[in-house]
């Protein structure tokens, strides 16, 4: 439980490391606005992957993602200065899709309440037609 709890707060200092450097270090137009949603390290510490969303369209995104990627080194040897552990974990950036797939779930459940509220309408109408 504790190393759990204890690769959180990693998790979490990292996130908020990794926001800073891209903000305020990393002088690549393309990158654009880019949020930091999550990060996931390896039980070993030696990998982490970075969730991070931008602002625009999806040609937007992937010009931000392929500047990350660039900078990749850049950002590490920055997070290794700030970090006070034995070994920086190698950063992988990945577009993270979490919002998109939310708003794909709220629109099928949209779709199929409209379905349920037709049907009903249907049945209604054939009630009253056959009252008649």
């Amino acid at each position: 439980m504790a190393s759990s709890v204890k690769q959180k707060r990693l998790e979490g200092i990292i996130r908020k490391n990794i926001s800073e450097i891209i903000q305020f270090g990393v002088k690549d137009p393309s990158v654009g606005f880019v949020t930091i949603n999550d990060v996931h390290v390896s039980n070993d510490h030696s990998y982490a992957t970075v969730y991070c969303t931008f602002l625009g369209k999806n040609e937007r995104a992937q010009a931000g993602l392929k500047a990350l990627n660039r900078a990749k080194g850049f950002i590490r040897s920055e997070l290794a200065q700030r970090l006070d552990i034995r070994r920086t974990p190698e950063l992988t950036f990945v577009i993270d899709k979490t919002e998109e797939h939310g708003r794909h779930i709220e629109d099928i459940i949209y779709q199929i309440h409209q379905q349920e509220e037709s049907a009903e309408e249907v049945s209604e109408a054939v009630e009253n037609t056959e009252e008649e």
